[in-house]
C-alpha cells in the first residue's frame, strides 16, 4: 500500500511508520520539520507539510491508497481544543479534495466510557495535566462523527500507552475502555502500531471509533 502519514515523528507516529515499512508498505512521512522518524529510512519518503493546509494535504495525498494521521494536540496543557479541531477539519477537507476515500486517525483514550455515559476524562483522579489533551481528542472524535463521505476510523489506545515491546497481540473494543483482569488498561506503542496497520490493511471499522488494549 501507499500510505500518507501526518505526525510521523511522534511516539506513536514513528512506530506506525516503522510497522508499515516493516510490512513492505510505502510510507510518505509528512511532518512540519521534514525530519525522518527515528530508526526508519527504507521504504520512506520524507516531505515537509502542515496538515492544517488542505491544499497541501490534497496535493500529497494524490496517488496514495490511504491517509493516516498521528497528529496530537500540544501536551503542555496550555492550548484549547480549537486549533487541534481546526487542523483536523483542514485534514478532512484536503483528503476529500484528493479523492482518497480512507482516513485512519490516532485518537485519545479520555473519551472512552468507563460506565454507560461516563467518560474516562470525567472520572476522579484523571490527571489534570493531560485533561486538555484528552478533551481536545474528544472534540476531534465528535468532528469525525459528523463526516459521512469518507471511510474514517478513529483508533483510541488504552488509558496508558508508552514505548515497550512488540508482541503482536492486542484486543479490540469499541467505545468502552478495555482493561485486563487486574483492572489495568494499557498497551505498548509498538502493539498499538500493529493494530493501527492491521486496520490500514484490512479496513473493517469504517466510520467508527475502536479502541486497542491488552
Amino acid at each position: 500500500m501507499k500510505i500518507l502519514l501526518f505526525g510521523a515523528t511522534g511516539m506513536v507516529g514513528s512506530r506506525i511508520t516503522a510497522e508499515a515499512v516493516r510490512r513492505g508498505h510505502t510510507v510518505t512521512a509528512a511532518t512540519r520539520s521534514g525530519r525522518s522518524p527515528e530508526g526508519t529510512t527504507e521504504g520512506l519518503t520524507l516531505v515537509t507539510a502542515d496538515a492544517s493546509d488542505p491544499a497541501r494535504v490534497a496535493e500529497l495525498a494524490e496517488g496514495h491508497d490511504v491517509v493516516a494521521s498521528a497528529l496530537a494536540p500540544p501536551r503542555d496543557g496550555s492550548a484549547p481544543s480549537g486549533p487541534f479541531v481546526a487542523a483536523n477539519k483542514a485534514l478532512i477537507e484536503g483528503v476529500r479534495a484528493s479523492g482518497v476515500p480512507r482516513l485512519i486517525v490516532v485518537g485519545g483514550a479520555g473519551s472512552l466510557e468507563v460506565a454507560p455515559g461516563v467518560q474516562l476524562v470525567t472520572t476522579p483522579g484523571f490527571p489534570d495535566a493531560v485533561k486538555p489533551e484528552a478533551l481536545a481528542h474528544g472534540d476531534v472524535l465528535d468532528l469525525y462523527r459528523t463526516v459521512d463521505d469518507l471511510d474514517w476510523t478513529y483508533i483510541s489506545p488504552a488509558a496508558l500507552i508508552q514505548p515497550g515491546d512488540r508482541t503482536g497481540s492486542y484486543r479490540l473494543g469499541g467505545d468502552q475502555l478495555l482493561a485486563d483482569a487486574e483492572g489495568n488498561s494499557h498497551i505498548s506503542a509498538e502493539d498499538y502500531a500493529v493494530a493501527f496497520v492491521d486496520e490500514l490493511e484490512m479496513p473493517t471499522h469504517p466510520k467508527s471509533r475502536i479502541c486497542v488494549a491488552y
